[in-house]
């Protein structure tokens, strides 16, 4: 589990944290009542009482001789206001190279945005220094992301650019994108905006096969039953509500693989229609 193939392209997950949490700190329509309605379909991903779990990991796509790595988790060292995230001491390095993918065989970090779960391996802290984690990488960041963030003075959305972002660039590594970048013919960037101004999802398509890694656009399967909920940490809540809307529209086909970049194990399904709505099946 936690190991997929679409067509010749192979995707796998390393995990930071996987967790319970209440889920109105996220989403405040999660309430346990409200999620206790969805069990006989959401079971894997919410407890008995009625909490969602959610993941933090990176997922790593082997594509035409590229090892690309989307979204770098919380980082080890990294000064939060999130007492659970402060400092972290964790592990993932270690099975990052126990999953085959040791930092210094990873070609391209993918910056679905520029949140604080997603951006904190960008950097490791060496000699009292910021440097950038993955030697041989090009950091992907798009550039509607870059204009926003790059401005921002909210500490949380400020700090982790500093210490994440901003020594990976200062060393000429990073590249700035558009929802136009190929990495391979099998990998491409998708316009997924409302979370951020400029999030990515992450396509992969593959001798006949398809795939989408959501990044944030949902957080949590539930989502697809309600793209319309409010999320606390969209910055644009109508815009990522109509781009979640548009999204289980687009992959209710029956044959994409959807991967929830936080949804808990077993990670990866389909979404379906259903009533005027939609679940989401894992498989």
């Amino acid at each position: 589990m936690g190991n997929w193939r679409v067509g010749n392209v192979k995707i796998h997950r390393v995990i930071e944290s996987e967790a319970v949490w209440d889920g109105t700190m996220l989403l405040p329509n999660a309430t346990a009542e409200n999620v206790r309605k969805e069990r006989d379909w959401l079971s894997p991903f919410s407890s008995e009482d009625g909490r969602i779990k959610l993941t933090i990991q990176a997922l790593i796509i082997e594509s035409q001789g590229k090892r690309i790595l989307v979204d770098s988790c919380i980082g080890n060292d990294k000064v939060r206001s999130n007492p659970e995230w402060n400092k972290l001491k964790l592990p993932f390095l270690q099975d990052l190279e126990k999953a085959g993918s040791p930092r210094e065989k990873i070609d391209r970090v993918v910056c679905t945005h520029l949140h604080i779960d997603h951006v904190g391996w960008n950097t490791m802290l060496k000699n009292d220094k910021w440097v950038p984690t993955f030697p041989n990488a090009k950091y992907l960041i798009g550039g509607t992301e870059w204009d926003f963030f790059s401005r921002a003075e909210d500490p949380f959305l400020k700090d982790p650019v500093d210490d994440s972002v901003r020594p990976v660039m200062a060393e000429g590594m990073s590249e700035l994108v558009d929802d136009k970048h190929k990495i391979t013919d099998e990998v491409w960037l998708e316009s997924t905006p409302g979370h951020t101004p400029g999030h990515f999802a992450v396509r992969i398509s593959s001798a006949g096969q398809d795939a989408v890694i959501t990044g944030d656009l949902m957080h949590h399967p539930i989502q697809c039953r309600y793209p319309e909920w409010d999320d606390a940490f969209d910055v644009d809540g109508p815009q990522a509500k109509r781009t979640r809307r548009a999204f289980c529209e687009r992959y209710a086909d029956g044959r994409t693989l959807v991967i929830g970049t936080h949804f808990a194990t077993p990670t990866s399904g389909k979404i379906v229609k259903y009533a005027d709505s939609f679940r989401f099946v894992p498989a």
